[in-house]
């Protein structure tokens, strides 16, 4: 069992059935202010419901099962007190309306209505920095490319981030479900790094959903390994990603090796 700390999100012995089908099975685990976690496992293996369950969006089955942030049961507080505590990118965020970037980004603050005006125009354009979006800020978000309007989204993350944190230092978490998926290598970096930033240096809480095994190792403090709807293993990167788990989750044959360049990080290739 995990312990409950005033200062992490945590779930413990999280199950979760659909449609006959246990897709969470006995979940387990914490996010730390400070820490990036990724969460891998293969196409079916409950990532993007373990996230959906730990944003509130979805509720888990059994009666015995914890879901905590900051100290507090999510069951506890309404969708304004989560919104205040932890923000959410999902995998397609789907967004209809003809506005500029920087409507759309406003978004973020919207869990703070007491926010001053001009503060919340500082921490916009702090946000729209991290996202590396500042030159689109007076475009319309309906032109943009697939890749903009995600980037576009995370800026938005982010501002609800910054506003919290500025009203007080508690941790604050974000969830995000591939974010890197409809990026060019570039930005996928851009965007990791930025995250591991806000991480390091704003006390927040990072867990994210990736395919790219390399990208967990390389900005990653800990990866949550799934293999259906179990957490396999939790733990360091290297501790992790070995052939022997990698095969488990995805029942392909890896090598696993120091990483040419950054000798402290792991390098897996398939195949």
């Amino acid at each position: 069992m995990i312990q409950a700390s005033p200062q992490q999100l945590f779930a413990d012995r999280v199950c979760l059935t659909r449609r006959h089908k246990i897709v969470l099975n006995d979940i387990g685990m914490s996010v730390r202010p400070g820490e990036v976690i990724a969460i891998l496992g293969a196409n079916g293996a409950g990532k993007s419901t373990l996230l959906s369950t730990l944003a509130g969006e979805l509720s888990a089955d059994n009666p015995d099962s914890t879901i905590a942030i900051n100290g507090h049961h999510l069951d506890t507080l309404n969708r304004m007190q989560q919104a205040r505590q932890r923000s959410v990118l999902p995998q397609k965020s789907g967004l209809a309306f003809d506005l500029d970037v920087s409507q759309v980004v406003a978004m973020g603050s919207y869990p703070y209505p007491e926010m001053n005006e001009e503060i919340t125009r500082q921490l916009m354009e702090q946000a729209m920095r991290h996202a590396h979006i500042s030159e689109l800020s007076d475009r319309r978000y309906l032109e943009l490319s697939g890749g903009e309007q995600q980037r576009v989204h995370y800026a938005r993350a982010v501002l609800q981030i910054l506003c919290g944190l500025y009203q007080d230092k508690n941790g604050r978490y974000i969830l995000m479900d591939e974010p890197t998926s409809s990026l060019d290598p570039l930005h996928q970096h851009m965007l990791l790094d930025s995250a591991r930033t806000l991480a390091r240096d704003h006390r927040l809480g990072v867990l994210v959903i990736l395919h790219d095994v390399n990208l967990a190792a390389l900005f990653s403090d800990r990866i949550v390994l799934l293999c259906d709807g179990r957490v396999l293993a939790c733990d360091a990167p290297g501790n992790v990603l070995t052939a022997e788990n990698l095969f488990q989750v995805y029942g392909v044959h890896a090598m696993v090796m120091p990483h040419p360049r950054h000798t402290d990080k792991t390098l897996v290739v398939f195949g």
